[in-house]
């Protein structure tokens, strides 16, 4: 005979609970937790090491739209030869090193595959004719972000006036008052400028 009180068919929980009670399934469940445990430590490392991968220079620079324009840009400037040996990588500037924006702009790095399909800037002539409309995407993603990159090696805080010239130092000193980032005043410190660009006051 059935207690009236008591639920014929108990809770989801209850069931559960009752099925790791039992000895041959308590080492049942223990092994699935183990193997999800290892499992997952596997695919977080296999996912983080395929991220990095995409992070080098090698990567960056694998397709030829990259290679032939802003690399060979990128290769007379400071950031990539310079009496410290201090090399600052594509990813460097164009990627962020937390791993939440990491992500955010691998994700938005999808748009940048499509228009690779689609020949967007697949010709010297072609890329020239988008300089423009790329180099002011990149400009307001650094100022909406403070240059974050930018202040992952420089920073108003750790510089030192007396080693810079008198020129920088008023410069940077008006920066500071004026609450401006790196991105205001050094476009074009890596690649060249686009031909329609008109400098600012």
């Amino acid at each position: 005979m059935t207690n009236p009180t008591r639920s014929p068919n108990p809770g989801l929980i209850r069931r559960c609970w009752r099925a790791v009670r039992l000895p041959s399934t308590r080492w049942s469940v223990l092994a699935l937790l183990v193997v999800g445990f290892f499992s997952g430590i596997i695919f977080w490392g296999g996912f983080n090491t395929a991220m990095e991968q995409t992070n080098t220079i090698a990567f960056c620079t694998g397709c030829h739209e990259m290679h032939d324009n802003v690399y060979q840009e990128y290769k007379e400037t400071v950031h990539d030869i310079n009496r410290s040996g201090v090399r600052a990588i594509c990813s460097d500037c164009h990627v962020p090193k937390d791993w939440i924006h990491k992500v955010a702009r691998k994700i938005q790095a999808s748009n940048e595959v499509y228009h690779w399909l689609k020949g967007t800037v697949d010709t010297p002539a072609k890329f020239e004719a988008h300089r423009m409309q790329l180099a002011q995407s990149v400009w307001q993603t650094m100022k909406s972000t403070n240059s974050r990159e930018c202040r992952n090696c420089h920073d108003f805080v750790a510089m030192n006036p007396a080693k810079q010239s008198p020129r920088a130092q008023k410069n940077h000193a008006t920066a500071v008052a004026a609450g401006k980032t790196c991105i205001d005043c050094h476009k074009g410190i890596a690649h060249l400028l686009p031909r329609e660009y008109v400098e600012d006051e």
